[in-house]
This record gives C-alpha cells, structure tokens and sequence, in this order.
C-alpha cells in the first residue's frame, strides 16, 4: 500500500451517477465524520466486526496495509491490534452503492496468541453471540475464547464503554 494519509484527498461528491456508478472514491461521512465498517476474514468470509472509520483511519489502512478504526469511545484513532498483537491485515476494501459505509477483508494475525482473533473479549469474532428469534435471549455460537483478554490487555482499559 502507497497511499500517503496527509496526502489522501476524496473525491467530491457531485452526482448520484458519479457516486453510484463512477470510478471515484467519495465517501460520505456522517455529521461526526464517521462511516461504519463491516470486517470479514477473507478465507472464510466470517463476520469479524462492525466499526467505524473517518478521513484518517481510511487514510492509513490504505497507507499501512494494516486495519485502522476510529474509537468511538475513546476519541481516537486506533490501530486495530496495536495493543493486543492481533493485527487485521488488509486484502481489500470495499465501499457499498452510495459509499457510506465500508466493508474490509482481512486475514488475523495471531501476534503472540495461538489464534487469530478480533473481538477484545477473547472471541474470535465479536459476533459470537446470536439472538433467539423466539426467546429473545442471546445464545453463544462461540464456546471458547481464542485468548485471554486480561493476558493481553492487562490494566488497559476496556475499549467499550456501556
């Protein structure tokens, strides 16, 4: 990946065609900057998770490779296994119809872990719960975390705030 992140301008948004069925790159952001991000692992197609990204997180996922998310709750941009080790190495990016939204796959890398994984609770994916659609009661699809988080993460704090 070449693309320098100050360097990186968008396309501005002129057309419905332009956006829809053109060959330049115009995000829309929301009024807080963001898009949301869907990321799949590329060899299975797995949801991994749903996050967001701004100017600069689209900017240097290009530049490095490497998955970068803007951190809602701690207000930052976040290198998605920068703590942890377990990097989201980029395949491809895609951008949906009226490029509002972003989809990447990736391949884990496991850093010091046994297994890749994305989800900062231990799980593989951060979808690892599914809910009853008669119960209305979350049931695991993943039995067993790939990693400890405390291990990991140790004193840092949780990335999710409730």
């Amino acid at each position: 990946m070449t693309t320098n992140s100050e360097d990186l301008q968008f396309a501005k948004r002129v057309s419905i065609e332009q956006v829809e069925e053109g060959h330049e790159f115009a995000p829309k952001f929301t009024e807080q900057g963001l898009m949301a991000c869907v990321t799949t692992d590329a060899q299975t197609g797995e949801v991994l998770m749903l996050g967001y990204m701004n100017q600069d997180a689209i900017a240097k996922t290009l530049q490095t490779g490497e998955a970068h998310y803007w951190s809602r709750s701690r207000q930052r941009l976040w290198h998605k296994g920068a703590t942890s080790g377990l990097i989201q190495k980029l395949v491809e990016m895609r951008v949906d119809d009226d490029q509002d939204a972003i989809w990447l796959r990736v391949t884990l890398q496991a850093g010091d872990q046994s297994d890749p994984a994305s989800c900062h609770v231990g799980y593989r994916s951060c979808f690892y719960r599914k809910v009853n659609i008669e119960t209305a009661q979350l049931e695991f699809t993943e039995t067993e975390k790939t990693f400890d988080p405390e291990v990991v993460y140790g004193d840092a704090p949780n990335p999710t705030v409730l």
